[in-house]
């Protein structure tokens, strides 16, 4: 128990306890237009909520951005009606990720020691916009809906004035300064409204703008008229009502609001009767936690980041938001960020690529792991699974006993089909016991993809779309990984690495030059392989060096040192068969064409053997000229000898 409170303080002195969870203090009631309003100081800053006299069941809730106290007609009604609205004091942040963190912190505290709904209606009043599209965009799970009210959607337009508006001076040196920015480089800025609306808009939340069209200082057509434009293009529901009636001030910015109960309405039914989305909390095994990583982020101002994986973590989204989120939470950390997703990989190639890949550039402070998808897809057993998964385990923490690991288990139909046989994947399994047996964390997004198409909160077909995820798929595989990073770990004692599950795990792996092959005969050393015709490749697979046969009967040896041969191949539509032997034992046939051959030069990871002594070994490979009767010719092309010591 001492040694735990010991580390709850060393927490709280690295300010990382805040993040996961924050008490509200100084609590006063006061009365707002005869409705009970609490205030109180939420991680120092002035905070408060109003409460309707008799609450709709789920607590629905508006959240106020800048101006709380300016147009509140639509307030008035929400509360009769029901509703809580709250608001917390970021004044003159302009949107930016210190308010963003505050706002998550708020939102946390309201909804799961308040009670509150779990998706927020969002009202933003002018410069409110940078506030309520910036933590839209960062949580498009959390919000029902969004009402705008001559909302500012480009911060050049307002405060810059660098279009027809007449801008702020003072608040544009203020947001200059805040952001870190110059004048030229504001020009590039692009975290802000009108950019990356894909994921809010996958989610389908309704956006509704009242603007006045004659307004000078936020005009129309620098803000609302663009962002309406690309949330649409996006796929996103949005409406936009000009006010025209009554006085215009403030150069057309300040109107009279024209049925308030219209735009109550618009919030009742986006926001009622009140969804309860099934809780993250049961996909996520935080174990020792992310405290190593965090500490080391915090203390020394430096971090290295790596993504390992297949084209999930190839592709865009969730690997970005992840890395813009950690940026955003430990702003004066200098972070090194490695992506090494490369599609069609899964664990054992992942194991013996991992020194050059990743260690090479950098050893990770934090390291996510994600290999169940292609795993299934390249039939490796259950078996490697093990030993590359561990293998990459135990590899980090050799170079790093101090380094946060997650392995996390993606989403795809044969996992879907194992779910809805009652059946655990495999795959899924072995990532959840080894991050169970090393105390790294773990995220079973597969299981909870299926749970929640299976409630009816999203459709496979229509919103995730694939096992390669829609914009929707990566804000929701985000926002699970988002709450694991929020998660307090259990450090419980000193922690020392355990035995190895298998001794024969890849704990090891790494590459051989393939210009190390001997007593060449019809093979030859390509010094940059381009395929011809071209078909698709992989990066990293292409104008490498590679060892090519594609005659029967060419054949070379290798001399190695270790436990375990492999060989990377590219597999395409001339993939050869050939026959191997190690150490002069019985002649083994392994044929490298694929099912995706025909479209693909595909990287392909074959071990040979890996249950060797340690030691000398001498592996033979020859081209056979019985080759898969859909195969085109008799290639063999090796771009890596794998071992592992």
């Amino acid at each position: 128990m001492k040694k735990l409170w010991c580390s709850i303080l060393v927490l709280a002195f690295l300010g990382l306890l805040p993040v996961l969870g924050q008490e509200a203090s100084g609590v006063k009631t006061t009365d707002w237009k005869g409705f009970e309003k609490v205030e109180f100081q939420f991680a120092g800053r002035q905070a408060w909520y109003v409460k309707p006299e008799k609450a709709l069941a789920g607590n629905p809730w508006v959240w106020r951005a800048h101006f709380p106290t300016w147009h509140t007609e639509m307030d008035s009604i929400l509360l009769t009606k029901g509703f809580h609205v709250a608001f917390i004091n970021t004044n003159d942040l302009y949107g930016h990720p210190k308010a963003m963190q505050a706002w998550d912190q708020f939102y946390d505290y309201l909804v799961t020691q308040k009670g509150f709904a779990a998706k927020v209606a969002l009202e933003g009043v002018s410069r409110g916009g940078l506030y309520v599209y910036g933590w839209a965009k960062r949580n498009p799970d959390k919000v029902s809906c969004i009402y705008a009210e001559a909302p500012v959607c480009d911060p050049r337009s307002w405060p810059g004035g660098k279009g027809k508006g007449d801008g702020g001076p003072k608040q544009w040196q203020e947001w200059l300064k805040l952001y870190g920015l110059t004048e030229q480089e504001s020009a590039n800025f692009n975290d802000y409204p009108i950019k990356d609306l894909k994921g809010l808009a996958a989610f389908k939340v309704p956006i509704l703008h009242v603007i006045g069209l004659e307004d000078k200082i936020v005009p129309p057509s620098e803000n609302t008229d663009l962002l309406v434009a690309a949330y649409i293009k996006e796929g996103g529901p949005a409406s936009v009502y000009p006010m025209t009636r009554g006085e215009q001030k403030l150069g057309g910015h300040h109107f009279y609001i024209e049925h308030p109960e219209k735009w109550a309405n618009f919030i009742i039914e986006n926001s009622v009767p009140v969804q309860n989305p099934i809780s993250r909390d049961p996909y996520l095994e935080i174990n020792r936690g992310l405290e190593q990583a965090y500490q080391t982020f915090t203390e020394t101002k430096k971090g290295t980041v790596a993504f390992l994986g297949g084209s999930i973590t190839h592709n865009p989204g969730w690997k970005e938001k992840t890395s813009k989120y950690l940026q955003e939470r430990f702003p004066d950390t200098d972070f090194n960020f490695i992506a090494a997703g490369i599609p069609s990989l899964g664990s054992t190639p992942h194991a013996f690529r991992f020194a050059q890949d990743v260690l090479e550039k950098g050893i990770p402070d934090l390291l996510f792991v994600e290999a169940a998808v292609n795993d299934r897809g390249n039939g490796f057993n259950e078996q490697a699974q093990v030993r590359a998964l561990e293998g990459i385990m135990r590899h980090m923490y050799a170079q790093n006993p101090k380094a946060s690991i997650v392995l996390m288990a993606f989403a795809d139909p044969d996992k879907n089909a194992d779910y809805a046989a009652n059946k655990n994947p495999t795959e899924v399994a072995v990532h959840q016991r080894l991050a169970q047996y090393y105390g790294a964390s773990y995220i079973n997004l597969a299981k909870e993809v299926y749970d929640r198409t299976e409630a009816g909160e999203f459709s496979w077909k229509y919103d995730f779309k694939n096992l390669h995820p829609s914009p929707y798929g990566q804000e929701l595989y985000f926002q699970t990984i988002k709450a694991l990073l929020n998660k307090e770990g259990q450090p419980g004692e000193q922690w020392v690495l355990p035995k190895a599950l298998d001794s024969y795990s890849y704990d090891k792996g790494h590459y051989i030059p393939v210009q190390q092959a001997k007593k060449l005969k019809g093979f030859v050393q390509d010094p940059a392989w381009t395929p011809q015709p071209t078909f698709s490749t992989r990066p990293g697979f292409v104008n490498v060096p590679m060892l090519v046969g594609e005659h029967a009967g060419d054949t070379f040896e290798l001399e190695f040192t270790g436990r375990a041969i492999g060989i990377a191949v590219v597999a395409g539509p001339d993939a050869a068969t050939i026959e191997y032997s190690v150490d002069g034992k019985k002649a083994q046939t392994l044929d490298l064409f694929t099912q995706w051959s025909k479209q693909l030069h595909l990287p392909w990871y074959l071990s040979l053997s890996d249950e060797l002594k340690p030691g000398k070994h001498r592996l033979k490979v020859k081209v056979l000229s019985q080759k898969n009767e859909k195969s085109t010719g008799n290639a063999c092309r090796i771009v890596h000898f794998y071992v592992n010591d």
